[in-house]
């Protein structure tokens, strides 16, 4: 089990972490970079949408709420707006705070994911660039 494990996270670390090339290396094409960028792209929305699920689950488990209220709550936290409808739990409070908190997290965590490649591409040209 720890083998399967080990091969699972060996190629996650792979598909993710080493897409860049080095500074040693030359610029990548644009027709390469582009399905980086998209990756990157797909991959900051997967983080949304289960962040997402993760605040509906909860506010309509831990709060009450129904489905569709849930996904109001959830997704206007999530969007930095605030929630909607008053919690009258102390357990609903509790998870809204969290949720909170863990929202602004995943902002910057999914903002960085997708300007990583952009980011990396212009600061690689520059350094290029310098050597020249």
């Amino acid at each position: 089990m720890e083998k399967k494990k080990l091969n699972f996270l060996f190629y996650i670390e792979k598909f993710f972490m080493y897409s860049f090339e080095r500074h040693t290396e030359p610029l990548l094409p644009f027709k390469h970079f582009l399905p980086r960028a998209i990756k990157h792209f797909f991959l900051g929305l997967s983080v949304i949408i289960i962040s997402l699920l993760c605040g509906i689950f909860g506010y309509h488990y831990i709060e009450g709420m129904s489905w569709i209220d849930s996904l109001l709550n959830a997704s206007m936290i999530l969007g930095g707006m605030g929630p909607i409808g008053e919690l009258k739990t102390f357990g609903g409070k509790l998870f809204a705070s969290i949720y909170a908190l863990f929202s602004g997290i995943v902002f910057l965590i999914t903002v960085g994911i997708i300007i990583a490649p952009a980011v990396h591409r212009f600061l690689h040209q520059f350094h290029l660039e310098k050597k020249v």
